[in-house]
């Protein structure tokens, strides 16, 4: 079909046109019990569908995945840069790709061992650089290696998709016409606009709580009503809301956060980035910039 037969696709940049949908709940080191949760969904207008949740056990397998799957735009729960303040540091290539590649080739002690000298000559209360969107966020620092270790979950992410050819905006120079598109998502930060301090998950079963029972349901009604800023209601069926509010651990209701996060951003100018994102550091997907 022409573009004058379809004046829409050619008005709309390619990634608004990119049909599925991906929220991934990251961790740095798989398993069995503790899987890399994807959720797949698809966007008509202001209503998310929720297609489907799968587990990856290995870092390889979703790798696999993530390369073989075509024409997809994910908000992925991984930091995809550094705090400028410490690259600088550190003296690290200040250009994100060789950044990247200098980190892909450390050991993950080798980065505890930089991060920890690092914290270790700073005061109490600033042991940590932080990047912009930190604030916004409400995001732990992406140099932490302990609860969360998101320094590793960076370490083992973002090669795998650098490997499918992913475009991260904000980041890299974007190509004519991106297929594989990967936002950085943050599921703590929709859960605190509907919950407040209210906590939803544990991964200890003795913290899996009726009270996280009661704030998982809540927080399922609020997003199926679309009562979030980001404007968007979550289509589900009944056995997908029953897993999701069973989930003690939230990692499939934090894969479905990141994906409406990542529809968020799908119908956003620019993919909702402000102006003036930091090419090192990156940005957290529908943080808001403050001032």
């Amino acid at each position: 079909m022409s573009s004058a037969a379809n004046p829409v696709s050619s008005v709309l940049p390619v990634w608004a046109q990119l049909p599925l949908l991906l929220g991934v709940d990251f961790s740095s080191a798989p398993s069995k019990r503790k899987p890399v949760i994807v959720a797949r969904g698809t966007r008509a207008g202001a209503v998310v569908r929720l297609d489907g949740l799968h587990a990856h056990e290995t870092l390889s397998g979703f790798g696999d995945w993530l390369a073989a799957t075509p024409a997809w735009l994910g908000g992925f729960d991984l930091p995809f840069g550094l705090p400028r303040e410490l690259v600088l540091q550190l003296g690290w290539p200040s250009d994100w790709a060789a950044l990247m590649d200098h980190y892909a080739g450390l050991t993950r002690e080798q980065i505890r061992g930089h991060f920890s000298a690092f914290c270790d000559a700073r005061p109490v209360g600033g042991k940590f650089a932080h990047r912009a969107c930190d604030g916004p966020a409400g995001s732990s620092p992406s140099m932490k290696w302990v609860n969360p270790p998101v320094a590793y979950m960076l370490h083992a992410g973002v090669p795998l998709l650098r490997a499918a050819g992913a475009w991260l905006p904000g980041l890299m120079p974007a190509p004519d016409a991106p297929q594989r598109v990967a936002l950085e998502a943050y599921p703590g930060l929709l859960a605190r606009e509907l919950l407040g301090n209210r906590s939803y998950k544990a991964d200890d079963k003795a913290r899996q709580t009726p009270e996280r029972l009661i704030a998982r349901k809540d927080l399922v009604d609020a997003l199926e009503q679309g009562r979030t800023r980001l404007a968007l209601r979550l289509r589900l069926s009944h056995a997908q809301r029953d897993a999701l509010v069973a989930d003690a651990t939230g990692d499939r209701l934090d894969a479905v956060l990141c994906l409406l996060q990542a529809a968020w951003a799908q119908q956003q100018p620019g993919l909702g980035l402000p102006a003036g994102v930091d090419p090192l550091e990156g940005w957290i997907t529908s943080a808001v910039t403050v001032g």
